[in-house]
This record gives C-alpha cells, structure tokens and sequence, in this order.
C-alpha cells in the first residue's frame, strides 16, 4: 500500500484487515496528510474496530476511516461467520462514528474445495449471505451516508459476483467492486482452467472468443539429461510458483530465429529450490544448452520472486522491461 500511494494512487481499498501499530499509524496520517485519499479496509470483529477507531480518534481524523463488514464462512479464510456476528460488528462500527464509517460488504469467494460444479454451488450460497448481509444492515441502517460498495475477490468467479450483486435487492445507491488478480498476466494452470469453466457457466463470456490469455512466462536452459526419459533445468521454487508445477510451452535452441512449440510428454515431475525436474519422451530434442520456456500458474507468487520482469514482443526480442515491488 505504501509503494501505490508513493506512486500517487489515491483510492486504496485494503482487502484486509488493518492491523498493527505501525500500519494504523501510516493510514491514519496519510488520511490526515492528504484530503483527496480515499481509503478502505476490513473489519470482522469488535476488537478491530475499537482499535481501529482509537487510531482515528487520537490521530484527530476531521474524516471517518472506511470500512467494509467482511463476511466469511465455516472453515474459510477471514470474515464473519453468521448474519447475527456480522451485525453485531456492522452495530460497532456505527457506534464508533464520527470515527468510523460502514461503508459496504465484502467477501472472498476463491477459496471453496471440489470440482466445479460444487465450488459454483458454494459460492452462489456464500454470495447469497454477503447480499443477506448488506441488506439487513441497509434495514437497519448501520451504513454511512453515501454509495455503498459491494465487493468480492478473485479470478475464478467474477461473472457470479456481478450478477449476484447487480440484483442485490438494496435501496441506495451502490456499485459492485470486483477484485480480480489475474486480468494482468492471467496463467497455463488454474485460472486458465477456471476461465473454461466460467465460459460455461456464461454464454456471455463465451461470446466474447477465446478470452483471456497467459502473459508471463519463466525461461530455463537445460542443463542435464542424465537419463534418455529425464531433463534437469536451471529453474526452481526460487524462480516460479509451485502450487501447481509449470507446463512446458515452447523451446529453441540459441541462435534459433524464434521458439518452436513443446511436444507431447515433456512434464514437470518436481522443482527443488533451484532445478526443476522434468519428464521427456526419449525422442525428445531437447539437449543440454537449449532454452524451454514454461507457463507458469498463480501469477502473484511468481511476481514476488523477480525485482525485474523483461517484456518481449510476439518474436521474443526484449523491448523493455518493468519493475516489481511485491
């Protein structure tokens, strides 16, 4: 958050919990620095909120700090886990003012377990509770005056929550705030199979051809096949998520005019902290020297791994290059 205000973005909504001395300390100053921040974050317990608004009121806010109830469910992550928790924290906050402000509702829905069929199932109930939510706290007016903001996560599900949400039933004015990390980079793996099983379940998104596609890849030389089934890469948990193993995609060999597609069989078995595993077909190409270049999955936890990412055109010629600050 520091590094998006150092570079002047002025609306921030923290999809978290605002915890901590010394975060209180730097949001409540630059809320007090600068007139035009407008900032949001989360609350799912009493005790949060009391620190929260102790924070404003010793920092003598002229302006409430934002916050959305997070709602949640049994087993899940963070958020409230039943109507009555939640409004009884939605009664805190309104409690809390001038220091506070209830502003909206908010919930992650990527994280359910199953195949796609159950997860949609799961989420359409929980987005169902975050509508529940909102709407018993418009009834009972716990929200502050102005638009009131609707939020859910992640890549997987966005076309539910907008239509959830779009018919969510409130009086007021409010607008849908979806969260999806993938739309930079998108991936080979998880949210390319999650993007298949959205345009299922969307005829609209379905239209639209053939969607989103993977923008980050992670080059490696092969540096041993010490086995006619077996390559060895220069490439490790220290260079590429892993909670799904990267997909082989492409290969060339240097001084190639442009890289050729990965046969069959070429899989990724295993990654140690600095080699990656990979199973060949015995025919394979693929000698000690050449490049292969992997799709990777889960976009972030490859980002937070390089300082400096190269940007290549169609031909792979590096035109430029970006820096990352996770």
């Amino acid at each position: 958050m520091q590094v998006a205000r150092d570079f002047g973005v002025s609306r921030i909504v923290l999809a978290n919990q605002l915890i901590g001395r010394q975060a209180l300390r730097y949001v409540v100053s630059e809320l007090k620095r600068d007139p035009g921040f407008d900032f949001y974050c989360l609350v799912d317990s009493v005790e949060n909120v009391r620190a929260l608004a102790a924070a404003a009121r010793e920092a003598g806010l002229s302006r409430p700090l934002q916050v959305l109830l997070e709602g949640g469910y049994p087993g899940g992550r963070t958020g409230c886990r039943d109507l009555a928790g939640a409004l009884a924290i939605s009664h805190a906050v309104k409690d809390a003012a001038p220091d506070l402000a209830l502003r909206g509702v908010e919930g992650f829905e990527g994280l359910f377990p199953g195949d796609a069929a159950k997860q949609a199932a799961a989420v359409a109930g929980f987005l169902d509770f975050l509508v529940q939510v909102a709407v018993a706290a418009e009834h009972e007016s716990l929200f502050a005056p102005g638009s009131l903001i609707l939020s859910a996560g992640g890549s997987a599900f966005y076309d539910m929550v907008a239509e959830r949400f779009r018919h969510a039933g409130i009086a007021r004015e409010f607008f849908v705030l979806t969260r999806s990390g993938c739309y930079l980079t998108h991936d080979s793996v998880l949210y390319r199979d999650a993007f298949a099983a959205l345009s299922e379940r969307s005829p609209q998104a379905a239209s639209l051809g053939s969607g989103l596609m993977p923008a980050l890849e992670v080059w490696a030389y092969v540096q041993s096949r010490p086995e006619p089934t077996k390559c060895l890469l220069t490439m490790g948990k220290r260079d590429v998520s892993y909670d799904d193993l990267p997909v082989a995609l492409h290969w060339c060999r240097p001084g190639d005019a442009k890289p050729r597609p990965v046969g069959d069989g070429h899989t990724v078995t295993g990654l140690n902290d600095q080699h990656c595993h990979m199973t060949v077909p015995t025919v394979s190409p693929l000698r000690v020297g050449d490049m292969v270049g992997f799709g990777i999955s889960h976009p972030c936890l490859t980002f937070d791994k390089w300082q400096v990412i190269c940007i290549v055109d169609d031909d792979y010629t590096v035109t430029s290059a970006i820096r990352t600050f996770f």
